[in-house]
């Protein structure tokens, strides 16, 4: 799945509790394995300009939006393979574009001492790139991930991510992940990514233990610290 280069998915949601992880780990075994990548260090750089144009625009909930950042599985140094994303929702359906190469290149391409690569993704890149107008990294956003995909295929798949930290400085992907955390203690980030629709079995289990789609987003969330974090002028890195 890594590897993998384009995506096109419906993606739902949800903030649950420990007890709640353990409860959906128990009801997935018969039906979800470990997927091949089972867990993962994340890091990215999501992309922006100055005022914040692309999650601004997002937090809007418009029909269209888009994000762009950078990603590695992972610490990556300079010259190791990483990431670029260009992430799409339309009418819910989420529709991800993405090509790798290495960071130093990857962070060229972004602030335009490098060219994008010569192919359809490096081409639809390059246009969000000219299209926003000084891009760069906005923000350093980590989180451990668990991911699990159905007996059956890799059609329905389910990820669990905790300790997602943020932070504004040391913006490289070769660096630890010292951060601020955006989830209360105790709290899970769950997302359900299917082709179609959710099977009827996990339903069932969200709606006996009441977890509810919601509309988090990562990077939002993030933002909105930030406001808040400038108004208070505070600091809370852990």
């Amino acid at each position: 799945m890594k590897n993998q280069m384009v995506f096109q998915r419906y993606e739902f949601k949800y903030l649950i509790s420990t007890r709640q992880l353990h409860t959906l780990l128990t009801a997935m075994a018969p039906h979800m394995v470990p997927d091949e990548y089972s867990h993962s260090s994340i890091r990215n750089l999501y992309l922006d300009t100055p005022d914040f144009r692309l999650i601004r625009r997002s937090l809007e909930k418009p029909v269209y939006k888009e994000k762009i950042r950078v990603r590695s599985y992972g610490r990556a140094s300079a010259d190791a393979p990483v990431f670029v994303e260009l992430k799409k929702k339309y009418r819910s359906v989420v529709y991800k574009r993405r090509i790798s190469m290495p960071q130093n290149r990857a962070l060229g391409c972004v602030s335009g001492t490098q060219p994008w690569p010569d192919s359809q993704i490096g081409a639809e890149l390059a246009y969000a790139a000219d299209f926003y107008k000084a891009l760069h990294p906005a923000v350093f956003l980590s989180y451990e991930r668990d991911c699990f995909r159905g007996v059956k295929g890799e059609d329905f798949r389910v990820t669990f991510d905790s300790e997602i930290r943020y932070r504004q400085e040391n913006l490289t992907l070769d660096s630890d992940t010292r951060g601020i955390p955006i989830l209360a203690p105790g709290q899970v980030l769950m997302e359900v990514k299917a082709a179609g629709g959710i099977p009827l079995w996990m339903t069932h289990v969200l709606s006996e233990q009441g977890i509810f789609k919601t509309s988090f987003s990562k990077y939002g969330t993030v933002y909105q610290d930030i406001i808040l974090t400038g108004q208070r002028g505070e600091q809370k890195y852990a």
